[in-house]
């Protein structure tokens, strides 16, 4: 290729020749080309659906400047004679070569190309040119994409960093401008303003064009590493040290490289970062400069030499590279950091002593991370292709669960096995296209155990781990011990017996499918365990123990902490934390929560609440007790939830509310996890009292029960949602049933349009009160779910709170509810940003009364969608709301105070 850069533009003028050697025993009459800069060219490509999936609107609200295209120019064969091209039609990044003669097995075939690539802003995947000048280029030009088992491989762009391409040598002439510098996984000689780049058996090419020479070579007898990682903290000696010490421990572990260099740099750290408590800013970094760059480069390092060393389909096999990578570093910590904590110099703090987050040992952080998706019945199998992985397991759930399997393979065949089938299976790699069933073939060459479980069982299926004892019978010279396999999962276990938390034997135990007894010499063990150290990522750790010395020596005593722990297996954990809740009647109310909710969900959870209420010097409070029954089949029904919960606040000056509501929900889900879709069907009792007040009008409204019946589908994703709710209300005194439907779309032109759809009827009433009618601009909330902050209020500042409910309008009426029916359609559309206009309009009718049409609008200030809005009313049924000397009264807004709703704000696009 020859390049020319222009660093004012952002683009690149390419002349490109490809000789295609076709390897293959099929004649080929169309090749593929991977054009992934140009899936930036459009909103509707894979990459644009993959940001709406993770609720990032900035690539579909950004200037085209921003964003990349590849504008292909001319496609001629040696003859100088035009080759017909053209791009996917399900996919803009994929080009399809029709050529003008086919290429025979093992021969080859030359092609001349020109285009022209505009390079996208980095801020959407790390990758492009950034504000300084500064051109990264990654997955930039026209690459072959691999041909196997008679076919191309079509995969798009989806900012996974995985794309497959074909092994290839490279000359690249690189023309920048002056004062530029050039850095490269190739070779490089600079002529002038000219770099020349070249390189044998690459799979990839990264540029890096800077105004700032930031990439310092580092190089031994194993490598070359050009890299941008630094840490300003450290010494260049120090820098250079590390560097050393990482790459030899690689080149011993894995064998040698096939590429002779490696790019390293902090773009790709801060695409694919630690993550943990070293994200934290350097003044609160809980580990020692030297070991946050040690541990940064590692996993950057690694990362880069597998992909560049790998030949592997990475959307299908991602989990080998990722296995690898995860198992070389627990092994690295092992070797050189044996007693590293989690939380790092945290550990050494007494007063943090008492919490399992600060004790546990570095490498079990990828145990817990795997083990937080399962609880949540989120995880996904290894097998799974990487374009259906939800966020979280993509970038870390899975990458960590792949490592702790080979750790626990290696754990189990012992003799180094599995490191010396990776190094086999790594130098094999170099020669020809790997899968899967290379791997495997190597592994059970270089032993003579069964480990069919951890392909069959372990990589193809999220069946989780769970075992424990069952009846134990001591003598002084044997146990006769029972394991019992909670989830019928068929892999092996280890059993160990301990004296003083010294281990006196070991032994693995397999094919426990179902209950199994065994005996075992006791040498003098006073305690049993089943994974000790972990070496199982084993779903609940808590049952694992049987202590010899007597008959209660298994139960755990209560430990207190403060605010939130990781689950402790000896130990039953109770939380206290400091809660507060604010509404007119209460004021601000403070309380102390306490639960026995730890950072990995579990069947059962507590929590309660008491508050003090400042305004009425007396105690109020929540409650509520939930059992979680999880399904792991491939049907839609994955959870149902029994929850009974009760609270008690002041709904009225001085007159409270008590509410009892148990219930069932029945959670579904789609299929493929990616989908932002679900549905529930949720059934609930609920028990109401209120004091009587004379602020309070109502009649016979003081103590109720209603049963419920509600069913809601959602889909929702950052450029478009859709839900739809019904809802079935049945009380003494009332029936009454509901629907709604809400739409919100993004459009390509940046336009946004929301609409919402109500209708509910009465089916018999009783009552001559209006609490439990429809609510035109705001309900009653009598079944008190609403977060409303003056539950009562029909004047001032409270009463002008809004809440996306019923009729949803936001000018008041004289006539504000409904008894009969109730329809209404609310609209809003967008004119720039977050400032929108709104309308809506609606239909109603009373007992005695004739129908009665309304309609309002106004603008809407959306500045964070649910959780701060705010509406100006305009014109209405009543005219022209600025006619009247009290606007501000009229005024709407949405706040929301909840620290959960508003941290699901940040947690979304991860789950």
């Amino acid at each position: 290729m020859k390049v020319r850069v222009n660093t004012d533009e952002k683009t690149l003028l390419v002349q490109q020749e490809l000789t295609f050697q076709n390897s293959s025993p099929d004649t080929l009459k169309t090749i593929i080309l991977n054009d992934w800069n140009h899936a930036f060219s459009s909103k509707s490509s894979a990459l644009a659906n993959r940001f709406s999936d993770e609720f990032v609107r900035a690539f579909h609200l950004a200037n085209e400047s921003d964003r990349g295209y590849t504008q292909i120019n001319s496609v001629t064969d040696e003859k100088f004679q035009t080759i017909q091209w053209k791009r996917n039609e399900k996919a803009v990044d994929i080009v399809e070569i029709t050529l003008n003669q086919p290429i025979p097995p093992y021969s080859s075939q030359k092609i001349m190309l020109t285009y022209l690539i505009k390079i996208p802003n980095n801020r959407f995947t790390k990758y492009g040119y950034d504000s300084n000048g500064k051109l990264y280029l990654k997955d930039w030009f026209l690459s072959p994409a691999r041909y196997e088992n008679r076919r191309f491989l079509l995969q798009s762009n989806e900012n996974l960093n995985d794309k497959t391409n074909a092994l290839a040598n490279y000359s690249i002439e690189v023309e920048i401008p002056k004062n530029y510098y050039l850095a490269s996984n190739l070779k490089t000689d600079k002529r002038d303003n000219h770099w020349l780049l070249t390189g044998k058996n690459y799979l990839d090419v990264e540029l890096v064009v800077t105004p700032n020479e930031d990439f310092t070579n580092y190089s031994n007898e194993f490598i070359e590493v050009s890299s941008s990682l630094r840490s300003n903290r450290i010494s260049d000696i120090q820098h250079a040290l590390v560097i050393d010490k990482i790459t030899r421990f690689t080149a011993e572990k894995i064998g040698k490289p096939v590429s002779k260099k490696i790019l390293v740099s902090q773009e790709d750290y801060n695409r694919e970062p630690y993550y943990g408590l070293n994200q934290l800013p350097a003044f609160l970094s809980p580990y020692p400069n030297e070991l946050m760059f040690e541990l940064m480069f590692l996993k950057t390092y690694l990362n880069n030499y597998l992909k560049a060393n790998l030949q592997l389909n990475n959307r299908k096999e991602y989990w080998i590279s990722d296995g690898i990578q995860i198992f070389l570093m627990m092994q690295y910590v092992s070797e050189f950091h044996p007693d590293l904590k989690m939380t790092g110099n945290l550990a050494s703090f007494k007063i943090l002593k008492s919490y399992n987050l600060i004790n546990i040992d570095f490498n079990q952080q990828y145990n817990y991370l795997y083990m937080l998706m399962a609880r949540k019945n989120l995880d996904q199998p290894l097998a799974e292709s990487k374009e259906n992985l939800v966020k979280f397991n993509e970038q870390i759930s899975s990458k960590y669960r792949a490592g702790l399997s080979f750790n626990y393979l290696d754990n189990y065949l012992g003799n180094d096995i599995v490191a010396k089938s990776i190094q086999e299976f790594i130098t094999n790699s170099a020669e020809c296209p790997t899968s899967k069933y290379d791997l495997e073939y190597i592994l059970k060459k270089n032993t003579k155990e069964d480990i069919n479980w951890f392909f069959e069982t372990v990589i193809n299926t999220r069946k989780l781990i769970d075992f424990k004892f069952g009846n134990v019978k001591k003598t002084d010279e044997n146990v006769t011990v029972t394991i019992k396999n909670k989830t019928q999962t068929n892999v092996p276990i280890s059993f160990y017996g301990l004296k003083n938390d010294t281990v006196v034997f070991k032994k693995w135990i397999t094919n426990v499918s179902t209950d199994t007894t065994f005996v075992v010499p006791r040498n003098g063990a006073d305690k049993l365990t089943l994974n000790y150290f972990n070496e199982i990522p084993e779903y609940n750790l808590r049952n694992n123990w049987k202590s010899l010395k007597g008959f209660f020596y298994n139960n755990r005593p209560l430990k207190l902490n403060f605010f939130r722990d990781l689950e402790e297996p000896y130990y039953n954990q109770l939380f206290y934390v400091p809660e507060f809740e604010f509404n007119l009647y209460d004021g601000l109310a403070f309380g102390m929560n306490l639960n026995n909710k730890s950072l990995l969900n579990k069947p059962f959870n507590f929590s309660v609440t008491p508050f003090y209420s400042p305004n009425t010097q007396s105690l109020v409070g929540k409650a509520s007790f939930s059992m979680d029954q999880l399904f792991r089949d491939e049907g839609s029904l994955y959870r149902i939830r029994y929850i009974m919960s009760a609270s008690q606040f002041h709904y009225a000056p001085d007159a409270r509310y008590t509410k009892i509501s148990p219930t069932v929900q029945f959670l579904f889900r789609d299929k493929n996890l990616r989908r932002n879709k679900n549905e529930f069907i949720q059934m609930r009792q609920l028990f109401a009292s209120r004091e009587s007040s004379p602020f309070i009008v109502d009649i016979n409204t003081e103590d109720y029960n209603l049963f419920n019946i509600k069913y809601g589908n959602i889909q929702s994703e950052g450029t478009k949602h859709f839900s739809f709710l019904s809802d079935l209300q049945v009380a003494n005194s009332f029936g009454k049933v509901y629907t709604e439907i809400h739409y919100r779309k993004l459009f390509e032109n940046n336009r946004q349009i929301s609409l919402r759809f109500f209708a509910g009827t009465f089916l018999y009433r009783s009552t001559t009160s209006d609490f439990f009618s429809f609510g035109l601009d705001q309900p009653t909330d009598y079944m008190f779910e609403q977060p409303l902050l003056g539950r009562s209020e029909t004047t001032g500042l409270y009463s002008q709170q809004y809440v996306y409910a019923e009729g949803g309008f936001k000018s008041k009426f004289d006539v504000r509810f409904a008894n009969q029916w109730m329809t209404t359609t609310n609209a809003t559309f967008n004119i720039w940003n977050w400032v929108q206009v709104y309308g809506d309009i609606g239909l109603f009718k009373n007992q005695y009364q004739s129908p009665r049409f309304v309609y309002d609008s106004g603008f809407h200030l959306n500045l964070v969608p649910d959780y701060f809005e705010l509406f100006f009313p305009v014109y209405s049924s009543n005219g022209f709301a600025f006619n009247e000397n009290n606007y501000d009264e009229k005024i709407r807004f949405v706040v929301t105070l909840s620290p959960q709703t508003l941290i699901s704000l940040f947690t979304r696009k991860w789950f």
